[in-house]
């Protein structure tokens, strides 16, 4: 099966309870937690929807997400993401991205958020 969701998350705790709500709903889920390869990640695995976090080691959501979006391969660039942020830093986020959540969400926040992108 393919994967639906790649996740760029550093803090195992989110990561994890991620991973435990959205497969309840039946999605498959990738984790790559640093910033330093989340483009090649992104490139190998071709998810549906990535959820990428703002605040990452070595390399920031917003760069990871710049390269996605001038990326040479349309269907590529075009790859939905969903920007995790903390309180504060929704204006930042929200430039490139299709979705922006605060953290902390609430879990049925999270669910809609990702049907809602998915289809």
């Amino acid at each position: 099966m393919a994967m639906d969701i790649l996740m760029i998350e550093d803090e195992p705790n989110i990561a994890e309870a991620v991973r435990f709500i959205l497969t309840r709903e039946g999605w498959q889920i990738g984790l790559h937690d640093d910033g330093a390869g989340g483009i090649e990640a992104i490139t190998q695995q071709r998810p549906r929807l990535v959820i990428l976090d703002l605040m990452l080691p070595n390399r920031s959501g917003a760069e990871i997400l710049g390269d996605l979006r001038a990326a040479d391969d349309p269907d590529l660039a075009a790859t939905p993401v969903l920007m995790l942020t903390a309180r504060g830093e929704t204006a930042e986020a929200g430039q490139q991205a299709d979705a922006v959540l605060a953290k902390p969400f609430a879990n049925e926040e999270l669910r809609a958020i990702v049907r809602q992108m998915l289809g």
